[in-house]
């Protein structure tokens, strides 16, 4: 249903696109009670359960949804959107209250979200964005949920405003997270990086453009660049050449350059942390002419 090809934004858009029909709909659209069925039997459409019809190019994921007896949400939704899930796992379907005859899944695990809707679901087959997002930001731990929210800040399916709205929706615990979220991180790594930071306590600037480097993902203390690197975005011989000429010309200005792997920063937090920290405790002091970049919009604590 989507294409890899397609920006976050065209993929949602498609996503949550009218896929889904009810027989009611495909009268009203001037189809009969035979030219359903005829459509049915060609593959034109898929009868997936009583009195829902979808379009043949729906993912299987809503197909699952739909034919359970829901719609589909949560991490399931926000990863087949492009957002940034730390570990999407089984299928996550948001059911009505008062809904009846569901099907068990024949294929994975299966979430409930019983929770009411914020509004009244415009789509059949998917959850509104809002409870989608409530429901992840419950589903996870908090700086997983922290880096959910801000990829979809980043990429502009939520507007800091709506975010407000979301947390309108969560219990007080939740609340704490709402000021973590930074729309700069352009990965879900970025975002466990940026909170590393904040824990060990030293001043860091995000997405700065060094002169002659380029743009960097972090700049700590006005010295030390971390670069959040991952497979599938620093794989290649000439994109490994590209990453060490930029090493090259950071060191020139005066910058150490680190690359922490983007599956060791979501896999084992404590010993990225620690390694940062201890980097920073032992060529920190050596760094004392108090510079520190000239190049970034402003830094954050």
């Amino acid at each position: 249903m989507t294409d890899e090809k397609q920006t976050v934004r065209q993929r949602a858009a498609t996503v949550y696109s009218r896929i889904a029909f009810t027989r009611a709909d495909l009268i009203a659209r001037g189809m009969s009670g035979r030219a359903i069925a005829l459509t049915v039997r060609q593959g034109t459409l898929q009868h997936v359960r009583r009195d829902r019809y979808l379009l043949p190019a729906a993912d299987e994921g809503i197909v699952e949804a739909v034919r359970i007896g829901g719609r589909l949400t949560c991490l399931s939704l926000l990863a087949l959107m492009g957002v940034f899930v730390h570990r999407p796992r089984g299928l996550h379907v948001f059911v009505t209250r008062g809904s009846s005859r569901l099907r068990a899944s024949k294929v994975r695990e299966v979430t409930y979200h019983w929770n009411r809707s914020s509004i009244v679901p415009a789509l059949l087959h998917v959850a509104p964005l809002v409870d989608a997002v409530r429901h992840a930001v419950r589903c996870q731990e908090p700086r997983a949920a922290v880096a959910t929210l801000d990829s979809l800040v980043h990429h502009r399916l939520m507007t800091m405003p709506r975010l407000d709205r979301v947390f309108e929706g969560l219990p007080a615990r939740f609340q704490v997270l709402r000021p973590l979220v930074d729309g700069s991180a352009e990965s879900g790594p970025e975002t466990f990086v940026r909170l590393m930071l904040r824990t060990i306590g030293v001043a860091y600037e995000t997405q700065v453009l060094i002169v002659g480097v380029g743009r960097v993902d972090f700049v700590v203390e006005g010295w030390l660049i971390i670069e959040c690197d991952s497979k599938e975005f620093h794989e290649g011989w000439q994109k490994q050449q590209d990453d060490r000429q930029r090493d090259l010309a950071a060191a020139r200005l005066g910058y150490i350059t680190v690359r922490p792997l983007a599956a060791d920063i979501l896999g084992d937090k404590t010993t990225v942390q620690q390694a940062l920290r201890e980097i920073i405790e032992v060529l920190g002091p050596r760094f004392t002419d108090g510079r520190r970049s000239q190049f970034s919009k402003k830094a954050r604590r």
